[in-house]
């Protein structure tokens, strides 16, 4: 019999419900031994409403006392790089809401710290959904044929009151806006299925709400296959919508929700002459929403063998990469490769060390 992984949850907000109703529901995979939250009176409702014994207010002593296995970071992303940096170093794996961190400088120093464990992985749930799995098999496999054009659009809506809280909207706290908080989920699957990016031409603006950060981008990617895709990042739309479209050479396969998708949510239009593919769409894997749920169970399974748990530091470079040569290319201006990074402001700071509006 598998013992469960002894999970420590830091940050007892929102988020973090989501992650403790996620591990609650994976049948005794995971024991939930401590919790920690800089405010007393949330911590403890926190830990009351899902059974939490241990109640924590200091990293390090959580660490120590408590012996975590692995570590839930669901605080605001300015505290990921340095909470993560201490747990691994204490030997302790880790999993953090995204982004992982506000650089790529930083996520690169985390990844540095060691390949064979304690682990380090992002939450990306939409890999985990199943019609994310099947596009995946199905485009791998050939059957769809070359991928030509893709829409990666993450058009939300958040008021100024949104952006009021203290750390939202603010380079230095959140590391950017929608690019970076928001529509980072979305572009996190596309690039799941159509692989790495070769080049980005965007526009970065701050079009309505009063925040340092952008409230809207518009990029153009050329992807390493000779697929080009468009994506679209905005917090200004009242209608909202997560969209993205995938045109191979012999089918469109389409998803349309708002943050999170089950199987009902995705559409397949083969290409004349081409009805059989969508034998083979209805054939495949099926049953599994997206949801933090879904990658826990990965996560878990992994640890329980001993292997780095999804998504991997190097999985989630690429899309950071491509979040911050958006903004390299949106405020510095003209295409971006991701070589045009290294080393250059932009790997340092989201905003490239001071946004120009």
């Amino acid at each position: 019999m598998v013992r469960p992984v002894r999970v420590a949850i830091v940050g007892a907000g929102n988020v973090a419900r989501l992650h403790a109703e996620g591990l609650c529901r994976l049948g005794g995979r995971a024991q939930l031994v401590a919790a920690m939250d800089v405010d007393p009176d949330r911590l403890a409702a926190f830990c009351d409403e899902h059974g939490i014994p241990g109640r924590y207010s200091d990293l390090d002593e959580l660490l120590a006392e408590a012996e975590p296995g692995l570590v839930h970071l669901c605080t605001p992303p300015a505290l990921h790089f340095e909470q993560a940096r201490r747990c691994l170093e204490a030997g302790v794996s880790v999993l953090v809401e995204k982004p992982p961190t506000l650089s790529l400088r930083q996520l690169d120093e985390l990844a540095a710290m060691g390949s064979a464990g304690p682990w380090l992985a992002t939450v990306f749930q939409h890999r985990f959904g199943s019609g994310a799995r099947r596009l995946r098999a199905l485009a791998s496999s050939g059957v769809l044929g070359r991928p030509l054009l893709a829409i990666c659009h993450t058009t939300w809506f958040r008021d100024q009151a949104y952006f009021d809280v203290a750390w939202r909207g603010r380079w230095e706290s959140e590391g950017g806006g929608p690019t970076m908080g928001h529509g980072i989920h979305q572009m996190d699957l596309l690039l799941s299925v159509l692989g790495d990016w070769a080049e980005v031409s965007a526009v970065v603006r701050r079009q309505a709400r009063r925040t340092q950060t952008e409230d809207l981008s518009l990029a153009h990617v050329i992807l390493a296959n000779g697929a080009v895709a468009s994506v679209v990042n905005s917090v200004l739309s009242p209608r909202e919508e997560s969209y993205l479209r995938f045109d191979f050479e012999r089918a469109t396969v389409e998803l349309r929700h708002l943050y999170g998708y089950g199987d009902a949510d995705w559409r397949l239009t083969p290409a004349p002459g081409a009805e059989e593919v969508l034998d083979a769409w209805e054939a495949g894997e099926r049953g599994i929403p997206s949801g933090h749920r879904s990658q826990f169970a990965e996560v878990l399974r992994s640890l329980e063998e001993g292997a780095p748990p999804p998504v991997t530091p190097a999985e989630s470079r690429r899309t950071m990469a491509l979040v911050a040569g958006i903004y390299a290319s949106g405020l510095g201006g003209g295409p971006v490769t991701p070589a045009d990074l290294e080393g250059s402001p932009f790997y340092d700071r989201m905003d490239g060390g001071g946004a120009r509006w």
